[in-house]
């Protein structure tokens, strides 16, 4: 009998430890400045170890009321039908993933770039609109071609003709339904697509980088999770996407299954758009912020294209080695290598190019491109003319009617004598180190010099002075150069 007893109280005792595990457990996190429903996050990043990439992998929990989710650029019509059927397939899951993050205390910020008229009176516009503003980071209103991290990376993929992937035959058909839509085929775009639901009540709508960061300082964010497309152009460049808050020190990571690159496999690095989309990927874990899975907030699995057939993917690495070995038509180089001897173009006459921003001040007074060894010069497919009261050096003036007339990147085009100062008649003695010299892009605001990675074409035409888009969506990020700001 009192061996019965003695079993009772034991099996009571261990009730009471058990019970008490489960309220400790319970209030563990409050005690630590957690709460119980935090986002817990596996970060993803790659490190260069040697010649080996290696993913890491870092758990975090995010406080949920600290925490914003920024949507971008999911456009209810794009003009590529390809990219709109990869959107539809992440549409759902999206959705599920902003209701979720609201029911958890997240702020939910819906940023469909060019989109703002059609949602001048709705009450998350007008939220956005009368924040406070706070204190802006220099350019936070401006496209951002480049960080710091980037300067080690190479960047994967030749986007310069835009991107689409689509079948000749139904991008036509799909183009002569937006023109019977009376949609701009080119762009098609007005507002956020209608499958993903914004809340009159919390939510907030904007495309400008300083409402968006004065939304973030007023909500206290310490954290943002990144949707939307296309991941190689407006997720990284837009003034709320990640370069941004990279640069300005938000803890940013983006949602890789519920993005999307612009990629055409018929250009470099000629693999398949799956493939190109998983080396984006791999380009920003390891240059730009970590990554993360949808399932890791809402459960189940993460999104996979329908199309994606691969047996093999995220890939990584090695596999990424046996990628087709052509060249790029345009090489990535730099000015002293192309006029060495060793790595000179086969033509005398190559075409170089580069993306420069131009601060709008900068137009109060003259703006030049000068080298001797520059025969001809394009900004944005207009052909410069020779500066007046110009030296003997090569000088060419550029003027505000031939940039976008906005803070963007424009795309320089410069046709340059590539022979060798030796072989050269006209370059001897001392010429021969002004001709080994830098161009040198000169405003009264200061100067930039072509000093880092250019790319090159060795036989250029006329159509390559220019480009089917902007600079900024068409260029990497090593190639872009910015006069200095008043």
């Amino acid at each position: 009998m009192h061996h019965l007893i003695r079993i009772k109280n034991h099996l009571a005792s261990l009730a009471v430890v058990f019970l008490w595990s489960m309220v400790a457990g319970l209030f563990l996190p409050i005690a630590l400045g957690q709460s119980a429903e935090d986002y817990v996050l596996s970060k993803r990043t790659i490190d260069q170890v040697s010649q080996e990439s290696m993913r890491n992998e870092k758990q975090v929990r995010w406080d949920p009321k600290k925490t914003a989710v920024i949507v971008c650029d999911v456009w209810d019509y794009h003009h590529s039908i390809n990219a709109v059927g990869r959107l539809e397939e992440m549409l759902p899951t999206m959705d599920r993933l902003l209701d979720h993050a609201r029911k958890s205390g997240s702020t939910v910020i819906h940023s469909p770039s060019d989109c703002m008229p059609y949602y001048v009176q709705h009450p998350a516009r007008l939220r956005a609109v009368e924040a406070p503003k706070s204190r802006l980071p220099a350019n936070i209103a401006s496209w951002n071609c480049k960080i710091a991290r980037e300067d080690s990376g190479v960047y994967p993929l030749d986007q310069s003709d835009g991107g689409e992937d689509d079948d000749p035959e139904e991008h036509k058909q799909w183009a002569e339904k937006l023109k019977s839509l009376g949609r701009n085929p080119s762009l098609p775009w007005k507002a956020q697509h209608p499958t993903l639901s914004i809340d009159p009540n919390c939510d907030f709508i904007s495309d400008r980088g300083d409402e968006v960061w004065s939304i973030l300082q007023l909500k206290q964010i310490q954290h943002v999770i990144m949707i939307g497309v296309h991941t190689n152009m407006c997720v990284l460049g837009r003034p709320f996407g990640l370069r941004q808050l990279v640069s300005n020190r938000i803890d940013v990571v983006l949602v890789r299954d519920l993005t999307d690159c612009m990629y055409n496999p018929k250009r470099w690095p000629y693999v398949d758009h799956f493939t190109g989309n998983d080396m984006m990927i791999r380009y920003i874990e390891q240059h730009v912020c970590p990554t993360i899975t949808s399932d890791q907030i809402l459960g189940g699995k993460p999104v996979v294209f329908a199309k994606d057939t691969r047996s093999h993917k995220d890939v990584i690495g090695a596999e990424l080695d046996r990628i087709d070995q052509r060249q790029p038509e345009w090489i990535l180089t730099t000015w002293t290598k192309l006029i060495d001897s060793n790595s000179a173009p086969p033509s005398r006459n190559p075409l170089v190019r580069c993306s420069l921003r131009i601060p709008l001040d900068a137009f109060t007074d003259k703006v030049t491109i000068s080298h001797p060894r520059i025969k001809k010069a394009w900004l944005n497919g207009n052909r410069l003319k020779l500066a007046e009261n110009s030296s003997s050096l090569s000088s060419f003036q550029i003027e505000a009617s031939e940039t976008f007339e906005n803070d963007d990147a424009n795309v320089l085009v410069l046709e340059i004598d590539a022979t060798q100062a030796s072989q050269n008649p006209q370059v001897s003695g001392d010429d021969s180190s002004v001709h080994r010299s830098l161009p040198v892009v000169m405003s009264r605001l200061g100067a930039v010099t072509l000093s880092g990675s250019l790319q090159v074409k060795a036989i250029g035409t006329q159509a390559d002075t220019n480009l089917p888009l902007p600079a900024k969506f068409a260029l990497p990020p090593a190639v872009y150069y910015t006069l200095p700001d008043g």
